[in-house]
């Protein structure tokens, strides 16, 4: 099925802030975690993901450290903050509402 990229981009905040509500990651393993929770039907750029992060990290919703990785290569750990944590709470409000209105006008119409 060929699925729309433009709904799930303009998610792709809300995807990265809902990953990182679980834990800490880094850029690789959360495009990883997108890509596997879509089943592969959602492949998301890196450019997407680092553009993203950037505006998080500049809106105060994440924050970035430094961590040693697997083999010494230093990867940049993303942490949710407590900006980002109501951040994610109110969007995922807004999906909920969201879903209604559009099974109301869609849904409906089968």
């Amino acid at each position: 099925m060929n699925y729309s990229s433009e709904i799930l981009r303009g998610n792709t905040e809300t995807i990265i802030l809902a990953i990182l509500m679980e834990k800490d990651s880094y850029g690789y393993e959360i495009m990883k975690t997108i890509i596997e929770g879509s089943r592969g039907l959602f492949l998301i750029k890196d450019a997407t993901v680092y553009t993203a992060f950037k505006r998080m990290e500049k809106d105060k919703l994440i924050t970035g450290y430094w961590g040693d990785g697997d083999g010494g290569a230093r990867r940049k750990y993303y942490r949710i903050t407590g900006k980002g944590r109501e951040t994610y709470e109110q969007k995922v409000r807004e999906w909920d509402e969201v879903q209604v209105i559009l099974n109301n006008l869609i849904g409906g119409r089968r």
